[in-house]
């Protein structure tokens, strides 16, 4: 197996949204978004697989050390393999795939945050900077494309918050703020033993109006000139938007289930949004 099929399969078999907005790119930006999004994966999977925390944080401490092999030549793992032919294609700063591990590590250091400003670096780290990545594959004439990415990214975050809340509340976490919690009355306790009530529901609804404002915003700031190759994003965007309304139609019963998209459905709108583009 090459490092681009491990890569691929990573992708494949997490039954991500992201998949689904890889298929229609040329094979070198494919490949190397799959190796981009196969790295996002396996760091992920330290710190939700790990029990250990000490463990969890000696296996990111490896990737860090895989990071400086990427950039010196000699990479170890298949992802990191892959990730150094990608980079000899396109620009991708070890210095950002760093700070994506810092991210993923402040999961091993904090459990809430107390207001969004706190949570922003958050977002920030584990999306925004992973869009500014993949607009550098994608590739852009206009550096405004680069504001477009960082925001699109904070959308995505916040709609994975929205639709994991019950699973990351099983795993001890909880992304919404405090300082929110406490304005919509909702004790913590509800969202970790997935109590439903009034005061939740209007919560989530602060929520999914904040995450389509970033979506809104970003898309405002996509220039004209870079829409076409910026299409992945797009059809991120429309697959989960299209999640946020499912969502919001549900009447954000997300606590004891994960609302999802079909297969056939993010397949319909990855092709829609990729040919009007």
């Amino acid at each position: 197996m090459t490092p681009d099929d491990y890569c691929q399969q990573k992708a494949a078999a997490s039954g991500s949204s992201f998949y689904y907005s890889f298929l229609f790119l040329p094979l070198e930006r494919r490949q190397a978004i799959m190796a981009l999004y196969a790295f996002c994966r396996e760091v992920d999977d330290v710190v939700d697989e790990c029990q250990d925390p000490a463990l969890a944080s000696t296996k990111l401490a490896w990737w860090r050390q895989e990071v400086e092999r990427i950039g010196s030549g000699q990479p170890q793992h298949p992802v990191g393999q892959a990730l150094q032919a990608a980079g000899r294609r396109f620009n991708l700063p070890g210095e950002q795939l760093l700070e994506i591990i810092d991210g993923m590590e402040m999961d091993l250091q904090q459990a809430r945050y107390l207001d969004f400003k706190g949570l922003s670096l958050y977002c920030y780290r584990v999306a925004s900077v992973v869009g500014l990545l993949a607009a550098e594959i994608f590739g852009f004439q206009d550096r405004q494309t680069l504001k477009y990415a960082h925001d699109l990214g904070m959308a995505f975050q916040l709609t994975n918050i929205i639709r994991d809340i019950g699973e990351d509340a099983r795993r001890g976490r909880i992304y919404i703020p405090m300082d929110e919690l406490k304005q919509f009355n909702v004790p913590a306790a509800d969202i970790l033993n997935g109590r439903y009530s009034d005061n939740f529901t209007a919560l989530m609804r602060f929520q999914l109006e904040r995450a389509q404002r970033y979506y809104d915003q970003a898309l405002e700031q996509l220039p004209p000139a870079d829409r076409k190759s910026q299409r992945p994003g797009l059809v991120m965007a429309a697959i989960y938007r299209t999640l946020l309304k499912e969502i919001e139609a549900e009447n954000f019963q997300v606590l004891h289930q994960r609302i999802a998209l079909t297969p056939v459905r993010k397949l319909w709108l990855a092709w829609k949004t990729w040919i009007l583009a």
